[in-house]
């Protein structure tokens, strides 16, 4: 009896010991979720989804306080992937889709504030003081941050040309009279 005991007791100590040392040498930093939710946002840190950043809206997803419909510069091919991610149904954006869009400035108004500079969250300015500022087409994501700070309204946001990689097919506005008895008994 004393020998079956000591063997549960021995059994207890060494998994109490093997679990303590795997906790601390397998733990993970941070959520993981909120890490894939992370890497699916554009990373524009603009603010228009409520939150100061991704990371913070990310994180807020994950623990379920806000929807997945809040990124507008994502649009709906980021809402589709978060809703693909967590299992959640696909809901409409929060806010309409803008047509995508990137910054251009005046050369002829830009007075060299550097406001505009201050205000983008991924650096697609370039500029010095009191010198003509430009903006890095392939880095702007259209957030249209940089409009308010400019004091001279130099800056304007431009279409982005459509084209192969953007291109989707259009929904149909209503069905063909051929279908109208399908679409009743749907």
């Amino acid at each position: 009896m004393l020998a079956a005991i000591l063997t549960i007791a021995g059994l207890a100590a060494f998994f109490g010991i093997l679990l303590g040392y795997s906790a601390i040498r397998f733990r993970v930093e941070g959520d993981p979720i909120a890490d894939q939710i992370d890497q699916l946002l554009p990373q524009t840190q603009c603010g228009q989804c409520g939150h100061p950043g991704c990371r913070p809206y990310a994180e807020a997803v994950a623990r379920g306080e806000d929807d997945i419909n809040k990124c507008t510069p994502g649009g709906e091919a980021t809402m589709l992937a978060l809703a693909d991610l967590l299992g959640h149904e696909p809901v409409g954006l929060d806010a309409e889709e803008k047509e995508p869009a990137v910054a251009r400035i005046d050369p002829t108004a830009c007075i060299g504030c550097t406001l505009c500079l201050q205000s983008c969250p991924v650096d697609a300015i370039i500029g010095a003081a009191k010198q003509l500022h430009g903006i890095l087409e392939a880095e702007c994501t259209g957030c249209e941050l940089c409009l308010p700070p400019c004091p001279v309204q130099c800056i304007s946001m431009v279409p982005i040309a459509e084209d192969i990689g953007r291109w989707r097919w259009p929904y149909p506005s209503r069905l063909p009279k051929g279908n109208d008895a399908m679409a009743e008994a749907a």
